[in-house]
């Protein structure tokens, strides 16, 4: 087995990489089952594809922002383990396809010479932590939430509360009342404010997400001081990892969560977590960062085409920083090539400060650019491609990866937006710069493509026809970012064969040229109203005058097959007990290193996974099942101590919630860790007595 040691400094990342490397061997060699080493690649950015026998690697760019000397490396690992092929999600994050699993961790070691993590970038985590885009140059923010979303993405990086929770977690940071982070559609979103004596804190919403039920988030406060953000995502994720469903897939977010014990119930719940938090404040280091232009000379050989004039209209944003730009750059469908991150990371070292922002919106961003310099940019970005104009407008759709690469992708949703693109650059070039009606696809309900967020969405389906299945998509109308916290869900109309997406594109916008245009697109399909938009599509949902060409997918040229394999974005698993005993010793070794480190918070969270590991182990090998840690707690005391099959000094439960009744110091860790080693000890002996003696 190849050591990483003389390659990675940080002896953490160093061991992540190892642990990675000696997991996969136990998987080849049958010591770890399918379904468990799922949950153990995904936790470090290793994501099945649905072609056999290679994986997705999905890259964290936390809030978006790379160096160009980050973006070098990210292209020489897509060259030499991948296709070359840079896909941006919807998250910021960079994906790789078609890698073998046995280069991942060699892959992983190389990105992180330049500090670039895959760690926990998929899995039952705390995914990528969203931003602005614009955070430090958008002339309306209150401040620059960089910080802080920097903040929360290393605080919680590899952090115990988070590891193993029943599904996904997701996080975003908006700079103002614009929300263009989308916060009301995620678990737990921040909004800067300023209060009257311009003390820095943010208005928090909770218990937002997509998918097949998509909820919009509770406020939970106006305003909450921004060095209390930290302590606050920490006690709530301390009980979204307690209380969250782990059996039922469907209702394992936190918004199912929050809906099935109340939101009253839940806050409860945290304040009775704020004494076992390691931290009541914690200060972000906050310093407003000064740009300074360069002073590099204007090329002089710069000749720009009239379209130069279009592409200044559409793909500009002028900085709250006198005299600077950010250049929008369309990426098609949030795919782009080596060469041409190679050709963006040197424009930005050379002419800008070295800086390239992801988007929401699968694009590219290139700040802090002078004014003179923006012909000579145009000119560079058309050499490779990317001076299409339409930067974040109706013609610049989102879509998830679909049937391309996804396990639980129903249609092609790449397919489709490729042609709609182009009915919108052919027939409708006044939406090009038509920033206020947004189109977005997924290929499946999960919502990947944010499809019921859109004002105009479309989600892959099927339609039976007979004996034959044809490819279809859903029309969607009427969703919004209504901002400072608030959004509005599209509703769903109509089902109609994927080849009439382009007319269905059409019907919608010459109608609303017709009768809308004199309102908003919000306004206008308010007044309109669903039946009447139902009505109009109708024609196009008939079956019966199906030809063949309805019955072969955008982009394919076989007729079309439905398969869906597992999905892994956040599947729960079924452990084993021996994995479970063995993640529990795992788990113990953990605790006592975080002892010896002083990291008494860490030690704590430790022990209490071993109580619960070890309490699932027997509860598993006894066929209880139970949906959340808290259901474990109450079933072991239930049926091993009341029982008196195993025997304490008090209940489990009174055990186990030492863990919220104190503080995190040296004291109460030592004592915690020891507990858990001697549960361990104790129920493990019981268990191997039960196996020698089955009937017993």
């Amino acid at each position: 087995m190849r050591s990483f040691r003389t390659e990675i400094e940080n002896p953490i990342v160093e061991q992540d990489i190892i642990d990675l490397q000696r997991k996969i061997q136990l998987f080849k060699d049958g010591k770890i089952d399918e379904e468990r080493f799922r949950s153990l690649r995904l936790a470090r950015g290793v994501y099945g594809q649905r072609q056999s026998g290679v994986q997705m690697i999905r890259i964290k760019i936390p809030y978006g922002r790379l160096t160009s000397a980050k973006l070098h490396q990210i292209a020489d690992v897509s060259d030499e383990y991948s296709t070359g092929r840079l896909h941006i999600t919807t998250r910021q994050d960079i994906q790789i396809h078609y890698v073998s699993l046995d280069r991942t961790p060699e892959l992983w070691a190389e990105l992180e010479k330049e500090e670039v993590t895959l760690r926990e970038a998929c899995g039952n985590t705390v995914r990528n932590v969203t931003a602005s885009e614009l955070a430090g140059i958008d002339p309306d923010e209150h401040f620059d939430v960089t910080p802080y979303a920097d903040a929360l993405f290393r605080y919680f990086l590899r952090n115990p509360v988070c590891q193993e929770m029943g599904r996904k977690f997701k996080i975003a940071i908006s700079g103002s009342e614009k929300d263009d982070a989308l916060t009301f559609m995620h678990d737990l979103g921040f909004i800067a404010q300023v209060d009257s004596f311009q003390n820095k804190g943010f208005k928090v919403v909770l218990g937002g997400g997509l998918g097949s039920q998509p909820k919009e988030a509770d406020v939970i406060f106006n305003f909450l001081a921004a060095d209390e953000i930290i302590p606050f995502t920490e006690a709530v994720l301390r009980i979204f990892d307690r209380h969250g469903e782990r059996k039922r897939r469907l209702k394992a977010r936190l918004k199912f969560l929050i809906t099935d014990i109340g939101l009253d119930t839940f806050l409860a719940e945290l304040n009775l977590e704020k004494k076992a938090l390691a931290h009541q404040t914690f200060k972000v280091e906050y310093e407003e960062i000064e740009i300074i232009k360069n002073q590099i000379e204007v090329p002089t050989d710069v000749s720009v085409d009239e379209n130069f004039i279009h592409w200044k209209a559409t793909n500009l944003i002028q900085q709250k920083q006198n005299g600077l730009f950010a250049i929008g750059i369309k990426v098609k469908l949030g795919d782009f090539y080596t060469k041409q991150a190679r050709f963006l990371a040197d424009l930005a070292r050379q002419y800008a400060t070295s800086e390239i922002r992801l988007t929401l919106r699968q694009n590219i961003i290139i700040p802090h650019v002078r004014e003179d310099l923006l012909p000579f940019f145009y000119q560079e970005l058309k050499k490779i491609g990317l001076a299409d104009i339409g930067f974040n407008s109706t013609a610049d759709i989102t879509a998830c990866p679909g049937t391309d690469t996804c396990n639980l992708g129903i249609a092609s949703s790449t397919g489709i937006a490729k042609v709609l693109e182009e009915v919108l650059q052919n027939e409708y070039p006044q939406y090009l710069n038509n920033k206020e009606i947004l189109i977005k696809i997924s290929g499946c309900m999960n919502a990947c493509g944010q499809h019921n967020m859109a004002h105009i969405g479309f989600q892959g389906m099927t339609i039976k026809v007979g004996q034959q299945v044809a490819p279809a998509l859903q029309v969607l109308l009427g969703g919004a970012v209504l901002g400072d916290g608030k959004g509005r869900f599209s509703d769903k109309l109509i089902k109609i064969p994927s080849k009439r997406g382009p007319e269905a594109l059409r019907l919608i916008l010459n109608d609303y040229e017709t009768h809308g245009k004199s309102h908003d697109f919000i306004s206008y399909y308010d007044q309109q109203g669903t039946t009447y938009f139902y009505d109009l599509l109708k024609p196009l949902a008939n079956t019966d005058n199906l030809i063949p060409s309805d019955y072969i997918d955008w982009g394919h040229e076989e007729n079309y097959q439905k398969l869906i394999g597992v999905g892994e974005c956040a599947g729960v698993v079924i452990d084993l007990v021996a994995t479970l005993l063995f993640e529990s010793e795992e788990k113990l070794d953990a605790s006592s290193k975080a002892l010896k480190n002083f990291q008494f918070a860490d030690a704590i969270y430790h022990a209490y996974n071993v109580f619960v590991n070890v309490a699932k182990a027997l509860l598993t090998a006894d066929s209880i099942a139970c949906n959340t840690q808290a259901n474990i707690i109450e079933a072991f005391d239930e049926h091993f101590i009341q029982s008196n099959r195993i025997h304490l000094e008090s209940s489990f439960a009174e055990l186990v919630y030492q863990i919220r009744d104190n503080k995190p110091n040296a004291e109460f860790a030592e004592a915690y860790v020891l507990k858990a080693k001697h549960f361990y000890n104790l129920t493990f002996k019981f268990y191997s007595e039960q196996l020698k003696s089955p009937t017993s």
